[in-house]
């Protein structure tokens, strides 16, 4: 009597794959993040005019972004190829040691980016226009 074994789908290996090369960059887009998080405190420490703080704020948001996308492709790199497949298999790999630290990095850098949409935007005044 042969077991059937469903193999795993092209798209999961496909999928796999391209989030193992944007996993890669990770540590690069995190550095980012964090020198465009020095340049927004430093302009909140000084007084700066709205826009600069909306513009550093914004920046701050955009390097945010790149670095949880490439958190999160290393996430589901690291429950396996089977899991783009098995919801079960995604539960399974969570539980792990390397799947428990990369859950716990998404969440926060999820956080910290929800933190700053906040907070951390400045909002520009719009000027008045009366009317005639």
């Amino acid at each position: 009597m042969a077991f059937f074994r469903p193999s795993v789908s092209r798209e999961a290996e496909v999928r796999y794959h391209a989030d193992q090369e944007v996993g890669k960059s990770f540590p690069e887009l995190l550095e980012k993040a964090r020198a465009a998080e020095a340049v927004l405190r430093r302009a909140q420490s000084v007084s700066t005019s709205p826009e600069e703080l909306r513009a550093a704020g914004l920046a701050f948001d955009k390097a945010l972004t790149e670095a949880l996308r490439a958190a999160e492709a290393n996430q589901r790199a690291t429950f396996g190829v089977r899991a783009y497949d098995d919801r079960i298999r995604r539960r399974k790999g969570k539980a792990t040691p390397k799947g428990a630290e990369w859950t716990a990095e998404v969440d926060r850098l999820r956080t910290l980016r929800e933190q700053n949409r906040l907070t951390g935007i400045a909002r520009v005044p719009r000027p008045v226009v009366a009317a005639s």
